[in-house]
């Protein structure tokens, strides 16, 4: 049973979607995809609907992608501090051990 049913009414079309998601978290993602359709609209004088649609999803797609490659980095450092921490403690432990 779905737990959210989504009014979409946005660039001449309108629709419902259901899907398991909260109507909370919907309305969140609805309202993103309608400043990011605003803001295209407004910077490009494009009028096509068709045209905006694919905008705002290559805008939108780009954002996650990005995001996507912060997280990564942000691992990777991460897993560079974990292994530079750990060589520091063997490095102590091997002078200790020599001394």
């Amino acid at each position: 049973m779905s737990r959210g049913t989504l009014q979409i009414d946005t660039l001449g079309t309108s629709f419902s979607v259901q899907t398991d998601e909260k109507p909370e978290y919907l309305n969140v993602l609805y309202s993103h995809l309608k400043k990011t359709i605003n803001e295209i609209e407004q910077a490009s004088g494009i009028d096509d609907p068709l045209k905006i649609a694919i905008l705002a999803g290559i805008q939108i797609s780009d954002e996650l992608y990005k995001e996507r490659l912060r997280l990564r980095d942000q691992s990777k450092n991460i897993d560079l501090a974990e292994a530079e921490q750990l060589a520091l403690h063997m490095i102590h432990k091997i002078d200790q051990a020599i001394q």
